[in-house]
């Protein structure tokens, strides 16, 4: 008998007339898996955050996470990969031309004029390291006596200075703006961030 002919079906007999019944076969308690080819589809690429209507450039934002948490920065513009590029300015509380993610700022209505400040060169590739300012990990490094100073390029500083200058003589003509923007933000007591007007 072939090994691929269908077994005949088992019978039982029935009742007491001589009838029959077909056993059925029981169904598996498990199924083999079978790989089933899925159209690929690249993923789209993601515009850029939606800006909140609350920060426009000019506007006086406060930082709530990093290494400048509780600082004032100036908003200047939003990168094409949604983020704020913001400055303290510099000489006022230490902050430097940075972005910022949208979600970690507190917009208030305490506005800087802005429009004569310049923020084409900086965009996303502006802000990326290169392969040679990366810090490699070795035994020698880790034991040094003298850890070597990370070393500012010029033309950042330049770039900074070019920046604040506009900023700077912005908020000196508004009265309590440079006091405004050099002091941290702090919650004292039991104050409620949700009852305060930014």
């Amino acid at each position: 008998m072939p090994s691929n002919a269908q077994a005949a079906p088992k019978t039982k007999p029935f009742g007491k007339k001589g009838q029959t019944r077909t056993i059925a076969k029981k169904t598996p308690k498990s199924y083999p898996t079978e790989k089933v080819a899925h159209k690929f589809r690249p993923h789209k690429k993601q515009n850029a955050t939606k800006l909140r209507a609350s920060i426009t450039p000019g506007t006086v934002l406060i930082i709530l996470s990093g290494r400048f948490a509780g600082r004032r920065v100036v908003f200047l513009n939003q990168t094409k990969e949604g983020l704020l590029l913001v400055t303290g300015p510099y000489q006022f509380n230490g902050v430097p031309v940075r972005r910022v993610p949208q979600h970690l700022v507190i917009a208030t209505s305490t506005k800087v004029d802005v429009t004569g400040v310049d923020t084409t060169k900086f965009d996303d590739a502006y802000f990326k390291k290169s392969k040679d300012a990366k810090h490699k990990k070795s035994e020698a490094n880790f034991f040094a006596e003298t850890p070597k100073k990370k070393e500012i390029d010029a033309h950042r500083v330049e770039d900074q200075k070019t920046v604040d200058a506009k900023v700077v003589e912005a908020a000196k003509k508004v009265p309590h703006l440079e006091a405004y923007l050099t002091s941290m933000f702090s919650l004292v007591g039991r104050t409620a961030p949700h009852t305060l007007k930014f």
